[in-house]
């Protein structure tokens, strides 16, 4: 659908509200008139407000994408992940650090584990 009929579309959406809803509140001034509540002078004034919602929506949304900057390029799914870093870790770098060394070997663990689940 192209953009043009896209926007006719929503402003006709928008009109059609305006109209039902200015209707409503046509029928609830008309209640009221005729022994009806406060509450039904209370729908008079909200259902206008209901019928503006739908226009205040679409300029709000415009206003919202005209401040956002353009993307750059879409990320193509099908390209392969990258490398992961083949760096060997230093030995006397674990062995220092008896907490590194002690969340290294929780690691083993779960990826022993995980293995044999999968198999």
């Amino acid at each position: 659908m192209n953009v043009v009929a896209r926007r006719v579309g929503i402003v006709l959406l928008c009109v059609v509200s305006l109209v039902a809803c200015v209707g409503l509140a046509w029928w609830q001034w008309q209640r009221f008139e005729n022994g009806g509540t406060w509450q039904n002078l209370g729908y008079v004034l909200q259902w206008p407000l209901f019928g503006l919602f739908p226009a205040f929506m679409f300029w709000r949304l415009r206003e919202l994408r005209a401040r956002t900057p353009p993307r750059e390029q879409p990320v193509s799914h099908a390209a392969p992940p990258p490398e992961p870093d083949k760096t060997p870790i230093r030995q006397d770098a674990v062995d220092d650090d008896p907490e590194l060394a002690a969340y290294n070997r929780f690691l083993a663990q779960l990826n022993a584990r995980d293995q044999q689940e999968t198999r």
